[in-house]
């Protein structure tokens, strides 16, 4: 079985050279040979031409014992929150660079969040029809609870249908309102964690009713959102039952040894997949003593990508 990393971030040239023609946030500029990329609500970022180079990146993952790796346009940039005629190029030009990537590299999709459902519905069915392994959202396109679970449906169904996850990912983070810039640590340890648990509260309560087979990936261990299962109930929320869904993966990016070992034992060692967030964070190397590296690395990601992976 090969070791797969669920969780990484590629950003092609094509889809660098479409954020250069954009005015507002999000955009990049070509400084220093290089681009930089702007957000609204979080610091520049540089994007290292080579570090981003799909063949320098299966080198890497060789190097760090990885047959196979999930690909991302990052939804902390915002492309899919924006109106759907200006995400519409960008998920193009990504979908195209998707469909290139060879063979060890695959693509999670992704669909503009204020085009009509039939659109959404055809682009995400669209990007599995190439390869894609499954689709990827913001947390924010799920934080409205019940209201957002039924305005996905359609996408969440066809996901269910075609066998194919959904992947849940940090969202963009919007502007502060007295202009003042936060370090660079501060969205991914407040709103981040934050819409994650919202995101996860949102699917375990309506969304799982809703589509009792799909198979969903959180990013960074839904922000341990599992490790509230207790409180929640006590509040009204979901059961603690939530916590054993054996159709939610979560993914390990950001997280160590402590908070991997605390999640896994609400959840189980099968819903635990390797996901490192390279190469915003280096590959994640797990202690080499624990027994449940196996299943975190190679036979949960299988489970998880089910008729996606086999196809592939």
């Amino acid at each position: 079985m090969p070791v797969v990393d669920a969780h990484q971030h590629l950003y092609p040239e094509g889809v660098l050279r479409v954020l250069e023609g954009r005015r507002s946030a999000p955009f990049a500029r070509w400084r220093d040979g290089a681009f930089t990329v702007t957000l609204a609500g979080e610091e520049p970022f540089t994007v290292d031409a080579g570090v981003h180079d799909p063949a320098f990146r299966l080198a890497r993952m060789r190097s760090a014992g990885i047959q196979r790796a999930l690909v991302a346009l990052s939804s902390a940039v915002g492309v899919e929150a924006l109106p759907s005629a200006q995400a519409t190029p960008i998920l193009d030009a990504w979908s195209e660079s998707a469909a290139a990537l060879p063979t060890g590299l695959n693509a999670w999709g992704a669909i503009p969040l204020h085009a009509s459902t039939d659109e959404q519905v055809a682009r995400a069915a669209a990007a599995l029809d190439s390869g894609a392994a499954g689709i990827c959202i913001p947390t924010n396109a799920l934080t409205g609870g019940a209201a957002a679970i039924d305005r996905l449906g359609p996408v969440l169904h066809l996901l269910q249908q075609r066998l194919a996850p959904l992947f849940v990912h940090p969202g963009a983070v919007a502007a502060p309102g007295d202009g003042a810039a936060q370090p660079e640590w501060w969205a991914p340890a407040t709103t981040y964690i934050a819409d994650l648990h919202a995101a996860w509260l949102a699917f375990v309560a309506y969304g799982r009713p809703a589509h009792p087979r799909l198979q969903v990936l959180f990013a960074a261990l839904a922000g341990l959102a599992p490790l509230h299962a207790e409180r929640t109930a006590a509040r009204g929320g979901p059961a603690t039952s939530s916590t054993t869904d054996s159709g939610i993966f979560y993914d390990t990016s950001s997280y160590g040894p402590r908070a991997i070992k605390w999640v896994t034992c609400l959840v189980g060692t099968t819903q635990i997949v390797d996901g490192s967030d390279h190469p915003v964070l280096p590959l994640w190397e797990p202690d080499t003593d624990t027994p449940t590296v196996a299943a975190v690395r190679a036979d949960n990601a299988a489970r998880l990508l089910g008729q996606a992976w086999s196809a592939s």
